[in-house]
């Protein structure tokens, strides 16, 4: 039928050709035959291809996705196998890589991320596949954790090696991230690090980049010109990152290594997980005609993050009314009404800052203020975020807000029976030769979490670990288990508020929405400081913010919030003031809800509809594989149809069903 068609398709064209150039030598004399007919031969070629596609549409799709389908990727692997200890970390694995790629690499913390990216950048030798990479291809890597020692400067780090970048590019690039390359390698801070790390990434003009985990240790300032960067970048990349907002803004499509296998999808990162649902739903669905300990395994590392992810859904409802009354508490320029608070609300006051005002520097010109008249009332339950570019204030303000830091004016009140607990990422504290049994429960069996015993592979399982790795050491596992290891760790200690430095460093996706379930259940204060957007959207009721002139913004909401006054303040627009507070006394607070018993038609309906939910993803996914067919619509248009109809009545279900649940959910959590 092809070869019929390409026949035919050429002969047609041929005549109209000759017909062309005929009318084209009689109608135009004045320009010379040879003109002439190529100008109406042209023409005529247009209408030609156009009848020909309607007569011949098997032939030219396949004529016209030709060019498309003969782009070279620049980078490939076949067969790509790596062991690691008795088994293989993965094997069989296929990936080609094109000129303009935007990749996001996702899996869990341990798949093998970071080893991937390695192999893809050739820095690891695999132990099978082939490697093709095409002829004077630049590939560049930005590791996680680059290595510094031996480096006076960190110019010295940014221009060694026969490859390195030109001087004046390093420059360039480092004069925009804010980075004085003269610094000591050995005293800087991460943030220091990372940007020059990235000076030089950025400034080695690579056609295929390989970014781990770009974003930690950046500030949003940072963050927000690298995805500018990235925006206008003409090569391709390949990204591992924790921050959704990132992944976001700047994939097309996603790369899943999960359990020894890589799964590749033209999607960006936010059709990821509606994708990576439906797979797991057809994998329990298979995982049911298998024996038990299957079946509960499936249960564990896959069902589970589908309802945490429901969970999660109504908790953001939740986060909304909290919001709401905070918001209520707090003047437009953010300092707690102190006068009119009801004994009910100074009993709940955890932490009092009263007219704060912080400098560095002495009185002199040279002087700093860092804080400056900031009043705030923090009450039980409160979940406070903290964001500003690096320098200014962030850290200084935390410690006034936990009492580590004395104000130069203003107060500090702290209540009598505040007990915290400071989470900073500090991996290195836990010893690579001890066991996660020795760190959890000091080589026993139960572990003490907030005042409730229990076993340690229970807990384990809690934050997404193997039971069966409670024999393991610390060394053995990746920068993100080790921060999972401290997260457990340090959630089991009684306290009552949770302080918070940069947690989501290292932590895979599945990892965060474990954090912001655990964070909404604490029945403590958080105070957190995060470069995380969508974390911090996710997370808090009030955002500080800080812009390093002195002044703290307290906005009830989080990131976004805040991000949006600070650029209607930018651009010069009025900002939404609250009303205009009076002496009178607030309105006593709402009793609170009272959880509803469902019917049975409800209760039958919250316990079915998660499955059924499931379901249809499947069926979505399923769909979509079909219309992914170019040739469907013309070998089948009635089926192509069908299947159209199908998903949109589909869509309609799954919409009506998640809404319906998260109803019945806020009836149940009251």
């Amino acid at each position: 039928m092809v070869n019929s068609d390409a026949r035919l398709f050429a002969f047609s064209q041929m005549l109209i050709f000759v017909a062309a150039s005929r009318f084209a030598k009689n109608r135009f004399p004045p320009f010379g035959c040879a003109q002439g007919m190529l100008f109406c031969a042209m023409l005529v070629f247009v209408a030609a291809s156009r009848f020909a596609k309607n007569r011949f549409p098997l032939f030219c799709a396949m004529l016209y996705a030709r060019p498309y389908m003969a782009i070279a990727p620049i980078l490939s692997w076949e067969g790509l196998g790596l062991l690691q200890g008795n088994g293989w970390l993965f094997q069989d694995i296929d990936l080609s890589i094109a000129p303009r790629d935007r990749l996001a690499l996702i899996g869990r913390n341990g798949a093998g991320k970071t080893t991937l990216m390695k192999l893809i950048g050739g820095l690891v030798e695999a132990d099978r596949g082939k490697r093709s990479v095409q002829p004077g291809t630049r590939i560049v890597t930005l590791e996680q954790d680059p290595f510094f020692t031996g480096y006076d400067t960190l110019m010295d780090f940014a221009l060694h090696g026969a490859d390195a970048p030109a001087r004046h590019d390093v420059e360039a690039i480092a004069d925009q991230l804010g980075i004085d390359l003269s610094r000591q390698a050995e005293s800087a801070s991460g943030g220091e690090r990372r940007r020059a790390s990235l000076a030089r990434a950025l400034a080695s003009e690579p056609d295929l980049l390989l970014l781990d985990e770009p974003t930690n240790h950046l500030d949003l300032a940072a963050i927000e010109w690298l995805e500018a960067w990235l925006q206008r970048y003409n090569g391709a990349f390949v990204v591992i990152s924790h921050d959704r907002t990132f992944l976001e803004r700047l994939t097309r499509a996603t790369l899943w290594l999960d359990r020894g296998s890589l799964r590749r999808k033209d999607i960006g990162f936010g059709g990821y997980e509606a994708w990576m649902e439906a797979v797991y739903a057809e994998e329990a669905r298979a995982a049911d005609k298998l024996d038990a300990k299957l079946k509960l395994e499936a249960h564990w590392l896959q069902r589970g993050v589908t309802a945490r992810r429901k969970r999660n859904q109504g908790r953001l409802a939740k986060l909304g009314e909290m919001r709401a009354q905070r918001a209520a508490m707090l003047t437009p320029q953010g300092a707690a009404k102190l006068a009119l608070a009801t004994d009910d609300a100074k009993s709940k006051a955890v932490i009092v800052a009263d007219h704060v005002t912080k400098r560095f520097g002495g009185d002199g010109p040279e002087g700093r203020t860092i804080i400056k008249d900031f009043s705030l009332r923090i009450t039980r339950g409160d979940r406070i975020g903290v964001v500003g570019s690096n320098g200014a204030g962030k850290t200084t303000l935390l410690k006034l807000l936990t009492g580590e830091l004395a104000p130069d004016s203003g107060t500090i009140t702290l209540a009598k029976t505040l007990e915290g607990v400071m989470i900073d990422q500090q991996r290195s504290l836990m010893a690579p030769d001890k066991r996660i049994r020795d760190v959890l429960a000091e080589g026993g069996d139960w572990i003490d979490v907030r005042g409730v015993r229990k076993h340690i592979q229970g807990y384990l399982k809690d934050f997404l670990f193997d039971p069966g790795l409670v024999e393991a050491r610390v060394g053995t596992l990746s920068g993100g288990e080790r921060s999972r290891l401290l997260l457990a760790r340090e959630f089991a200690r009684k306290s009552n508020l949770l302080v918070l430095d940069e947690p989501t460093n290292d932590l895979d996706l599945e990892t965060l929405d474990l954090l912001q379930e655990v964070i909404a259940d604490y029945d403590g204060t958080v105070l957190i400081v995060s470069h995380d957007r969508d974390f911090l959207d996710r997370t808090v009721t009030i955002t500080l913010g800080l812009d390093g002139s002195g002044r703290v913004d307290v906005v009830a909401g989080g990131y976004a919030d805040w991000d949006r006054l600070r650029r209607e303040r930018q651009q010069g627009r009025p900002v939404a003031k609250a009303p205009a507070q009076t002496t009178a006394a607030p309105p006593p607070p709402p009793p609170p809800p009272r959880k509803a018993k469902l019917s049975y038609k409800d209760q039958r309906d919250y316990d079915l509809l998660p499955a059924r939910i499931e379901e249809i993803d499947a069926a979505l996914a399923k769909g979509e594989a079909d219309l992914a067919d170019p040739a469907l619509y013309t070998r089948d248009p009635e089926r192509f149809a069908r299947i159209t109809a199908a998903l949109d009545k589909l869509r309609a279900e799954k919409e009506a069903a998640e809404l319906r649940w998260l109803e019945l959910a806020e009836l149940v959590e009251g």
